[in-house]
């Protein structure tokens, strides 16, 4: 009953919130009064979230013990389990979750194209490959070998994205998406190819890490994350204007004092660096950058000075949810947080694609 409890409250404070927020907030304008109420809202949706989160599980808590321990370190197991396993991978969740929304809504923005995530322009699979290859190299035992692969896979899919789109200096956006598509499909089929040749005790890692991780949570690396995140949504807040400019049209950016080029290189290179991140961290988790922007801009409007933060608090207390419930519905094993928010994100996928092709599908 406790579970149930947990599990519902879980589920129903961010849909309540949402709810509450839908009839307050809409259809008025982005002040900085309402991004204020808006951020403060969504932070205590969050901060619920999280508090639930660290007490779920299936090693039962006793909150009132808890409480009187304080975060002194103390030699009970509950305060073992919260502070030292379940705090760090809400940290993490919400670092990854908030960098990949944040990411999706600056690419959907930049393509005008609703059905952008940050996976559909190789990032991830440039990762995916570098993380695999380290995985097999068995550099896996080395403090930050699989994320520094990682990165530096996605990085090198940048440049390439941007080579094979590049033309005369410009990046049209039919043809950065074409790109990415291109390297995904290439970086994929490598991904199988070296999955082919690894080992049977290298594969389950493999896999697993494929569909997302959040359970080798590491308090160095998730500070790394967290600052890479902070700076990059901090060049992206600045362009918040020039990017709902870009979303009107290009023509319209230029005549209004907008440099389209180099917003749209600075934007997606932005993006990229936060979303390289966190794939390096957590593996590859999709649709949270598809699903989290969508309902934001649903509730609050299509203004980039609100969609952004929004975004950035919902999508961490979306993914803190959803990693909560991997690691509890099967308890005492674990799903990957990849499939939970598949299951959430694929009957979304649907009804957006049925709604964009109908036309009534807005920015």
């Amino acid at each position: 009953m406790t579970r149930f409890f947990l599990f519902t409250s879980l589920l129903a404070v961010p849909a309540v919130a949402l709810s509450v927020a839908s009839r307050i907030e809409t259809g008025k304008a982005a002040t900085p009064l309402r991004v204020s109420r808006v951020c403060a809202l969504l932070a205590f949706v969050f901060l619920a979230v999280a508090a639930i989160a660290a007490v779920t599980g299936p090693h039962r808590i006793d909150l009132i013990a808890l409480l009187r321990q304080g975060i002194a370190p103390g030699t009970s197991p509950e305060h073992t389990i919260v502070f030292s396993v379940r705090i760090p991978r809400i940290l993490l969740a919400a670092v990854v979750g908030a960098t990949l929304s944040t990411a999706g809504a600056v690419f959907q923005g930049l393509l005008r194209n609703p059905l952008a995530d940050p996976y559909i322009l190789g990032v991830s699979g440039g990762a995916a490959v570098g993380a695999v290859v380290g995985i097999i190299a068995g550099l896996d035992i080395l403090p930050f070998g699989i994320p520094a692969l990682a990165a530096l896979g996605s990085f090198a899919a940048i440049v390439l994205v941007f080579g094979v789109a590049g033309r005369r200096g410009e990046t049209p956006s039919g043809t950065l998406l074409l790109s990415g598509v291109i390297v995904n499909a290439f970086c994929t089929a490598a991904i199988m190819f070296l999955i082919s040749t690894a080992s049977g005790t290298r594969l389950h890692g493999i896999m697993f890490w494929l569909m997302g991780d959040l359970g080798l949570a590491e308090t160095g690396q998730t500070a790394l994350g967290a600052a890479a995140l902070l700076a990059g949504s901090a060049v992206i807040y600045l362009h918040a204007r020039a990017l709902n400019l870009l979303v009107i049209g290009e023509e319209q950016a230029l005549q209004l004092g907008v440099d389209v080029e180099k917003t749209r290189r600075i934007l997606f290179f932005a993006a990229s660096f936060i979303t390289a991140a966190a794939v390096s961290l957590s593996g590859l988790i999709g649709f949270v950058g598809l699903l989290v922007p969508h309902l934001i801009r649903m509730i609050f409007g299509s203004d980039y000075r609100l969609l952004l933060p929004a975004s950035f608090l919902f999508g961490a207390t979306f993914l803190v949810a959803a990693d909560t419930l991997a690691r509890t519905v099967i308890a005492p094993s674990e799903l990957p947080v990849g499939v939970i928010t598949a299951l959430f994100g694929a009957p979304f996928f649907i009804w957006l694609l049925k709604k964009t092709e109908a036309g009534r599908c807005r920015f």
